[in-house]
Formats: structure tokens, C-alpha cells, sequence
């Protein structure tokens, strides 16, 4: 038994499922996981000591790789003053004020400690703000773990084929719309079924926790301009995509203008973080000023503050999005020919430094529904044979993949390599 065999085993005993986010157990794509000790670049080192090409990037917020220099240092230098304060501290406004500089509509933010803390929030201070309660999501999208946002979510139970979680009462469901992503006539429908009702749209403008879902400026552009006439807020997830697009997230890249923003990941360096931002008018609702009710013994945490603060400055000091953009465009051109020589169907989807494998007939889905099954059943067999060479994909067919400062030519050329090696054999094709 493998040292990562031992470890697991014991994980188990004292965890559910052997671990503390359900997607991390393998159980969409079958073995046991790797237990890792330590991360270093672009490479993960395991328990067996075994290094693996890292894509998985800690589900993104290591978009300089794992214990870059300037993070570590920025934590050390942090942590030595100490750990928390419960008390405001510099790093706060620092962290915030980027946030403020490069967003769009972002005036005033809120800190947190996750992402799904974020949307909460922000959902809540919409409806507050609109004096109504229903929320639209769309189908296969992730909102974090919230009761009223995991209704036909994305992530881990689009992972584990469960339309909505177990212990959310009817009634919360019940104020949570489900949209169709990519089809402007049924939001148009649901709009028209509820009028001036909605307080809220939420939406990852560049879907990623169901497949990597690239939507149509003109579907994008109905959805803004729908929720202007009905005075509804647009919400928009950037948990994955802020701060890893641009400095403007993919609000900046796609031309949208929201009321409230939400983010995570790449803001915290690393460490465990979250942040809503929106117009003053709306923030100045939330406790102390306001009537909107939210707080967190952890919320600006001066730990993840550093590490955040640090990340951004390298980033800004490196030009690393046109850096990641580069890389994304090398790896389209590495991986073309790999694709199109492949035994089962092999399409590529990437937007900046985010990628993933549809492997299915036809164009790339646009739509939760659109993934077909068997795509699902195919991937399990990448998974491990990109495993087994020594590269880390996500264990699910429905997560994304992440490019790094820490990765270069030679990492994308190895990706390349093993994933044609894969492919030329998969689907049981000889």
C-alpha cells in the first residue's frame, strides 16, 4: 500500500468521504486520491514523494504557483505580527482599494473568508436593497454551498449528478428562479412570470464550475439590459474569474456593468478569502452603516490580506495576465494537432489562462444540459492516464483547468505530449 493508500485510509475514519470538499475523493472518476505534502511551482509533491505537472492550481487561486517566494515571505512577515486581531487592520484598505482601482461599479467591498460567504452576502444585501426576494441563477452555475443558491448548481454536484443538495427546506428553494444559460427567450419568460418580484440576478459571466461555458456577447448584453428595466441587481460571480482575467475581471473583458460584485481565489493569494464590492449606496446598507446584517471573526484576515496584496503585485510587476494570456494561446497551438488526432471526440476551451476538455461531437457547449453524459465517462480515463504520466487535471469532467505564472513552454509541451499519448488510445481505440 502506497503511503497516499495509508493516508487516505486514515483520512477516512475521521472524515466524511475521507475529505473536507466532496469533489477532492475521486469518487466521479474512480481511485484513490493523491495526499499531498507539499507544493512547489508548478509541480505537486505527494506523500510517496511522486512530483505531478500541477493544473489544478488548488482550484485557482495559485495563479503564481504554488509557495511563490513573495507570497511566502508576505505570510511569514505577517504571521510573525500575528496570526489575527479581531480588530481592523492595514492590510484591509490596501486589499480593498486594489479591489476599487481596477473593477468596474466596485466603490466600497466587504471582506470575508470564502467565496461562498461572499455570494451570500451579496444576494442578501440585494434583496434588502430591492425590497424583494426572489434570486434567478442558471442552471449548472455554483454560488458556493449557501441553502438558496444550490439549486441546480454546478461544481461538485454537477460532479456527483445531484441536481440540488439534501436538507434545503422548499421554501428557500423556493425563492431561487433557475435560468437556462445561452437561451434569451425563457429569461425573457421568467422575467415576464415575475415581474417586478426579482431582486437579483446572479451569474458566472464566464460559467466555469460546469465545463468552461462561453456565453454569447448578445446573451450577456439582453440579461444586463433585462434586469435594468426591472430593477432587478445584476450579480456577478467572479470568484474564479477576478483578478485571474484582468485586473477587471471578466466584467472588464466583456463589457458588463454590474451592481455587486463577488470574489475569492486569486484575492487571497492562497489563503482563505472572499470580498463582495459594489456601488457605496448599495454597501453602505450592510452593519454598521446599515440594515443588512454580516460579519466574520475571520473577515480580513491580515494572514490572506498579505498573501493577496502580494499575489496582485507580482502580477502588475510581471505583466502576468499578457504573460498567462501568451501561455493560453501556446497551449491552443500545442494541444490543436494533439485534438485533432484524437481517437474520441477532443475540443479545447480556453478563455485566458482557463481551459478545459470538452469530449464530445460539435461545438463546445454553451449550457449545463448540453454536456453530454458519455463526455463524462471519457474523461475518467484521461484523468488517470494523465495521472499516471506524471500530470494533475481536476478529477472531474466538469472543472477547469488553470494556467500559472510558474508554468512554461516546457509544461505546456509536456501536457501536449502525455495528453496525445492518452488519446490515441482512449475509448479503448488501439
Amino acid at each position: 500500500m502506497s503511503a497516499s493508500e495509508q493516508a487516505f485510509a486514515r483520512a477516512l475514519a475521521v472524515l466524511p468521504g475521507g475529505v473536507s470538499s466532496p469533489v477532492r475523493a475521486f469518487g466521479a472518476v474512480g481511485g484513490t486520491p493523491r495526499v499531498i505534502a507539499a507544493g512547489e511551482g508548478p509541480e505537486l509533491v505527494d506523500v510517496d514523494g511522486e512530483r505531478l505537472l500541477d493544473f489544478v492550481g488548488s482550484w485557482g487561486p495559485l495563479i503564481l504557483g504554488h509557495a511563490h517566494p513573495a507570497v511566502v515571505r508576505a505570510v511569514a512577515e505577517a504571521a510573525a505580527r500575528g496570526t489575527t486581531f479581531g480588530a481592523p487592520c492595514p492590510g484591509e484598505a490596501a486589499l480593498a482599494e486594489r479591489v476599487v482601482a481596477a473593477y468596474p461599479a466596485a466603490e466600497k467591498v466587504r471582506l470575508v473568508s470564502s467565496g461562498t460567504e461572499a455570494t451570500m452576502s451579496a444576494v442578501r444585501l440585494a434583496r434588502a436593497a430591492t425590497g424583494r426576494d426572489l434570486v434567478v441563477k442558471f442552471a449548472g452555475c455554483y454560488h458556493g454551498h449557501a441553502d438558496h443558491l444550490l439549486v441546480q448548481a454546478g461544481s461538485g454536484l454537477a460532479t456527483f449528478s445531484q441536481p440540488s443538495s439534501a436538507g434545503v427546506p422548499a421554501a428557500f428553494a423556493g425563492c431561487t428562479l433557475v435560468a437556462d444559460l445561452d437561451d434569451e427567450a425563457g429569461l425573457a419568460e421568467l422575467f415576464d412570470a415575475h415581474r417586478r418580484r426579482i431582486a437579483a440576478v446572479i451569474l458566472e459571466p464566464l460559467p466555469a464550475n460546469c465545463g468552461l461555458l462561453v456565453q454569447r456577447p448578445e446573451f450577456l448584453a439582453a440579461l444586463a439590459r433585462r434586469t435594468r428595466e426591472e430593477g432587478a441587481l445584476l450579480i456577478l460571480d467572479e470568484v474564479i474569474t477576478g483578478f485571474r482575467l484582468g485586473l477587471g475581471g471578466a466584467a472588464e473583458r466583456l463589457g458588463l456593468e454590474p451592481d455587486l460584485a463577488t470574489f475569492g481565489k486569486v484575492i487571497g493569494g492562497g489563503l482563505p478569502v472572499g470580498a463582495f464590492a459594489g456601488r457605496a449606496e448599495l454597501m453602505d446598507r450592510l452593519a454598521p452603516d446599515g440594515d443588512v446584517y454580516q460579519a466574520g471573526t475571520l473577515s480580513g484576515n491580515p494572514l490572506a490580506m498579505a498573501a493577496g496584496l502580494a499575489t496582485l503585485d507580482v502580477l502588475e510587476a510581471e505583466d502576468g495576465w499578457a504573460r498567462l494570456e501568451a501561455l493560453g494561446g501556446l497551449l491552443e497551438e500545442r494541444l490543436a494537432p494533439v485534438l485533432e488526432a484524437a481517437a474520441v471526440p477532443a475540443r479545447l476551451v480556453r478563455v485566458g489562462s482557463l481551459f478545459w476538455l470538452s469530449l464530445q461531437e460539435g461545438e463546445a457547449p454553451r449550457r449545463a444540459d448540453a454536456i453530454e453524459p458519455a463526455a463524462a465517462g471519457r474523461y475518467r480515463e484521461v484523468f488517470h492516464g494523465l495521472l499516471e504520466r506524471g500530470v494533475a487535471l481536476a478529477p472531474s469532467a466538469y472543472e477547469v483547468g488553470f494556467l500559472s505564472l510558474a508554468h512554461e513552454e516546457e509544461h505546456v509541451e509536456r501536457l501536449a505530449a502525455a495528453l496525445g499519448e492518452v488519446l490515441q488510445t482512449a475509448g479503448g481505440a488501439r
